[in-house]
């Protein structure tokens, strides 16, 4: 028996006007989806339990079969697991983001997607930087994809980084336009004020001395690009410890992601991590290229997730085109060329996004996702589509979404 969870990444919408009050799901031309649907079964799921924020990290740990109540510690520590970042019980990794400073406010959470080559540069300019300065400078930046990378802090006990693992830091697509000091300050949370986290606080601050005139930054305004001028941390805490995915479900399982938050989440299960050449986790990442690797890992793999990025980032940029776009492209390149590889084997399948990321919105929502399950061995209920409307006519019966990969298996919707 063969698996495969296809993760539209946020795809979930909202109606648009612009697309005749449909959503993107609704709206997109995707007859290998619309098929997969019409031979399973139809309904809602939500991966973020009450009480967490609707990140990716919260939502795909759910997808995976994990509990976020049980095993989530922050974004930052899953980001620094797929770079194979080696981290001490007291270090608190965050996940930093090389973001567009301008007068005070988040201009850009991305610095205009800077691409990784640059990245990498501003973040050893960091690194030289904070070294020299300060002796005996207890962070490191570590570089990482486009404007996503990480920054581990080694505390002197445990105390402390509990305190800085448990300290409230904004996800930077939440507070576009905003003012930045009001979100690193008591407005947010108490605890800003204390030592510990005005330290965090002054290093952000202190990386615009070497970031707003660096070459890598005069280069990109001079091409008409925002430049990476600042760096903002969030999303931290200390390694989780999760429970071996085959040990757990009894599959040999695999992970295609471009995004380094999905690689830590199947580093720390134990699945295997499938690098795909040109998985950018943006725009012009390569479908095909997905679809490719997906069908060779399938060979000899039990299960695989399967994870595109870009609907998401056009819901945070609020690009209508470039997420009906992404949903077809995913269509086309991915699921088409996966079902049909399957066809004639016994499979079960499950596509869901994580999240929505409404356009009119431009960051996640806590809404409830629609979710199509196939399995060789049960009936579906012909529901028409996969999307927010015509999942209502499903069977499939809400449940907490880390119940996903055991519903799966056992037929269990």
């Amino acid at each position: 028996m063969k698996y495969v969870v296809f993760i539209p990444d946020g795809s979930s919408d909202y109606p648009v006007d612009e697309l005749d009050g449909m959503t993107p799901l609704q709206y997109a031309n995707t007859p290998n989806i619309d098929k997969l649907a019409s031979k399973g079964c139809g309904g809602f799921t939500n991966n973020v339990p009450e009480g967490l924020t609707p990140g990716s990290d919260v939502a795909n740990m759910s997808i995976f079969g994990y509990d976020p109540n049980d095993f989530y510690t922050g974004r930052g520590p899953l980001e620094a697991g797929s770079m194979g970042i080696e981290t001490e019980p007291t270090d608190v990794i965050f996940r930093c983001n090389t973001i567009t400073e301008k007068d005070g406010i988040m201009d850009d959470f991305n610095a205009g997607h800077i691409t990784s080559q640059e990245a990498e540069v501003l973040m050893d300019a960091l690194n030289e930087y904070f070294n020299e300065k300060y002796e005996g400078f207890k962070g490191k930046f570590y570089p990482g994809i486009s404007y996503r990378h990480v920054f581990v802090y080694s505390c002197d006990n445990e105390e402390d980084a509990k305190f800085l693992s448990n300290l409230k830091t904004m996800p930077p697509h939440d507070i576009a336009s905003q003012n930045l000091d009001e979100n690193t300050s008591g407005k947010i949370d108490d605890s800003w004020g204390k030592d510990l986290a005005l330290e965090i606080k002054n290093i952000m601050i202190e990386s615009q001395e070497v970031l707003k005139d660096h070459e890598i930054n005069q280069k990109r305004i001079s091409e008409g690009k925002k430049p990476a001028n600042m760096v903002w941390l969030w999303g931290q805490g200390v390694t989780p410890k999760l429970p071996n995915f085959k040990e757990t479900y009894g599959l040999d399982g695999a992970v295609i992601t471009g995004v380094d938050l999905l690689k830590g989440i199947g580093v720390f299960a134990g699945l295997d991590v499938i690098e795909v050449p040109g998985a950018t986790g943006y725009f012009d990442t390569d479908y095909a290229a997905k679809g490719k690797y997906a069908i060779d890992t399938l060979k000899n793999h039990d299960l695989l997730f399967i994870h595109v990025e870009a609907p998401d980032e056009a819901g945070h940029a609020g690009d209508i085109k470039e997420k009906v776009n992404a949903i077809e492209q995913i269509d086309k390149h991915i699921v088409g060329p996966v079902l049909d590889f399957l066809e004639g084997n016994e499979y079960k399948a499950a596509i869901l996004p994580d999240h929505p990321t409404p356009l009119s919105v431009g960051t996640h929502t806590r809404d409830d996702v629609p979710i199509i399950m196939y399995s060789c061995n049960k009936d579906g209920d012909s529901v028409a589509g996969f999307n927010e409307v015509d999942v209502c006519e499903g069977s499939i019966e809400k449940q907490r979404g880390c119940n996903l990969v055991k519903r799966l298996i056992n037929d269990d919707f």
